[in-house]
């Protein structure tokens, strides 16, 4: 199975999705042990909930599990959360903390899997925003991704279910992380944040140099925001992403209406 999928379009807007695939080779899987082999912390459905938002938008996607190695990390395993209770580059234990290995990968291990996957997914990411930057003269990432709303290992109490990450506003111009927190703001019954707990991963931060005319931007939801429970068999609930979906489309729509201003 190849490690990524692309799907090109003609907006400045470029959607990156490293967290939903779900796809482990025979090798690998055979050494994950039962509690891996769950697949737990999966962005669960969120290329659906995405999917045709909007026109135009190009998408690359992983189809690898996070488990076989993390694309929203950096390649040298540095912590992007120094101090705090997170998952590396190959991660040894799921969000809660427990083991998922029957025997951990080796540093030869983690080489392999870096050539063989998280590096041809970077590879397609930085030509796309290449391609999107000489079209347009500036792309906007956004990357997309979920978690589970109560992960004590993570964080204490409930996530709000817009988590809005820029490195504290160095990863974009200011009007994109203002247009997403206003339509969050607007979105009722629905709570945000920006730069809380999650401030943006690897990719937001290693792309986004607004001076350069790549803006990034980081969109975690809250899993209880669409889907119709927090566990096994992670449901996409219908109702939920149907209410859900006009704001992430509002969102998507607003950024790329600034892509004119930001390029001049």
């Amino acid at each position: 199975m190849t490690p990524v999928e692309i799907t090109r379009g003609d907006s400045p807007v470029i959607l990156g999705l490293p967290h939903t695939g779900t796809h482990v080779p025979e090798d690998i899987l055979a050494r994950l042990n039962a509690r891996g082999r769950e697949l737990t912390d999966t962005d669960w459905h969120v290329h659906e909930l995405y999917a045709d938002l909007l026109p135009g938008a190009t998408t690359v996607r992983a189809t690898f599990h996070r488990y076989v190695i993390d694309a929203n990390r950096p390649p040298e395993d540095e912590s992007l959360y120094p101090g705090q209770n997170t998952t590396g580059l190959v991660p040894l234990t799921d969000f809660d903390g427990e083991p998922i290995w029957t025997a951990a990968p080796d540093a030869a291990e983690t080489a392999r899997r870096l050539a063989e996957f998280h590096a041809p997914y970077h590879a397609a990411l930085a030509a796309e925003i290449a391609r999107v930057r000489a079209r347009h003269g500036v792309a906007i990432l956004y990357d997309c991704h979920s978690i589970r709303s109560v992960i004590p290992y993570l964080f204490e109490g409930t996530l709000p279910d817009f988590n809005i990450g820029t490195a504290n506003g160095t990863t974009c111009a200011p009007a994109i992380a203002e247009a997403a927190a206003s339509v969050c703001a607007g979105a009722e019954g629905y709570s945000h944040v920006q730069n809380g707990r999650f401030k943006g991963g690897w990719t937001t931060r290693h792309y986004g140099r607004p001076e350069t005319g790549v803006h990034a931007i980081q969109m975690e939801l809250a899993q209880s925001t669409h889907l119709t429970a927090e566990a096994a068999p992670f449901a996409l609930d219908p109702d939920k992403a149907a209410r859900l979906r006009p704001h992430l489309a509002a969102i998507l729509a607003r950024i790329e209406a600034l892509a004119p201003e930001l390029s001049s």
